[in-house]
């Protein structure tokens, strides 16, 4: 620490006391400075990772292209007449066709039944009893997000899973869609394989 003219102070001889409280002050002063550069710098790292998680997690969303086992094209095509379900059950089309997060696969389960693991484009096909409300779950970000709806036996629903931002990858969520969006969307997709999911319930 640098003390000029330490031992003297207007024409008066400091005393070895007041040269000491000189350098601790000078020396407080040079650790606070240390101090703030230092929060600083821990503070523009954790920006800088915020920023990189947030770029990765917007690269997930639009960039690459999941894909899953697929139904044959015989099985699609059959499903695709959407006709009406067996006797006593309700038709049950869960499909995703967003644009974002073409990189990331979402299992979807119906009553903590595994219907198959979602990729672009593609769409699955169940059955469910009928005169019952059943409940959809999709695997995001954190935990499921669900869907409950009373299915009416003898008519096809449809169900449409979407991909959405989240904090470090994307989430995804589900909502019923009128029956005549749901045929023209689903016509313009594939069926996957199901039964197959990324974790057990």
């Amino acid at each position: 620490v640098y003390l000029p003219r330490m031992h003297q102070r207007q024409g008066r001889t400091l005393s070895a006391r007041q040269i000491n409280a000189i350098r601790w002050a000078s020396v407080s002063r040079e650790r606070a400075y240390t101090g703030s550069k230092r929060l600083l710098v821990n503070r523009g790292i954790h920006s800088m990772r915020i920023v990189s998680a947030l770029i990765v997690a917007t690269g997930l969303l639009i960039s690459g292209c999941a894909s899953v086992e697929m139904a044959t094209m015989a099985e699609s095509a059959k499903a695709k007449e959407f006709n009406p379900p067996s006797q006593g059950n309700a038709g049950v089309y869960v499909y995703r066709d967003s644009f974002v997060g073409k990189a990331l696969k979402k299992d979807i389960w119906i009553d903590s039944k595994c219907i198959g693991e979602s990729a672009p484009d593609v769409f699955f096909y169940t059955e469910v009893e009928g005169g019952k409300t059943h409940k959809i779950d999709t695997e995001s970000e954190f935990s499921p997000n669900t869907l409950e709806v009373l299915f009416e036996t003898g008519k096809n629903y449809f169900i449409r899973q979407f991909i959405k931002l989240g904090v470090f990858v994307g989430g995804a969520g589900l909502e019923q869609v009128p029956e005549e969006q749901g045929k023209k969307d689903v016509a313009k997709l594939e069926m996957a394989k199901p039964g197959k999911c990324s974790e057990p319930r």
